[in-house]
């Protein structure tokens, strides 16, 4: 017995492109910014990953959260990040244009604009289509310490 393998149809299964002007803000929101969905399965068959923008308005900050068993990807396109993290946010570190922030799953955190006069805009990558997003309820240390990134690969001096 053969098995018979078709060639898939390359026009509707292929690329896709999905303009600025067509993504989706009907997706799971946190206090404090807006979320946009431009890849996921309804918009574009994907399977594994979300993907969209995020923006944070200037003198804003989202709620503590985490997004359960998802890992996320925050690339800065423009303005500067300020992200804290931990069971009380007792961590922080910053970001700007060009950096990637990776946030594992389960961790609690909250997105910062840390430019008060400008919007913070990014772009967000998800390992699943499942839009977890678990609001918490957290009072927040003071002052958070400071965590350098430290690149395990390439240890400075």
């Amino acid at each position: 017995m053969t098995e018979e393998t078709t060639t898939p149809d390359w026009r509707t299964q292929g690329v896709r492109v999905v303009p600025a002007d067509r993504l989706d803000t009907n997706t799971a929101q946190t206090p404090g910014m807006n979320r946009a969905a431009a890849i996921n399965f309804a918009r574009a068959g994907a399977q594994k990953l979300w993907a969209g923008t995020v923006v944070i308005h200037p003198n804003a900050k989202t709620g503590a959260h985490h997004h359960g068993h998802v890992e996320s990807v925050i690339y800065i396109v423009r303005g500067r990040a300020r992200m804290r993290w931990g069971e009380q946010l007792e961590f922080t570190a910053e970001a700007g244009p060009g950096d990637f922030i990776f946030v594992p799953p389960y961790v609690p955190h909250q997105e910062i604009n840390a430019m008060p006069g400008d919007s913070l805009e990014c772009v967000l990558v998800r390992s699943d289509q499942e839009p977890v997003v678990v609001n918490l309820d957290i009072t927040p240390t003071e002052p958070p310490e400071h965590i350098p990134w430290i690149d395990p690969g390439h240890p400075h001096p």
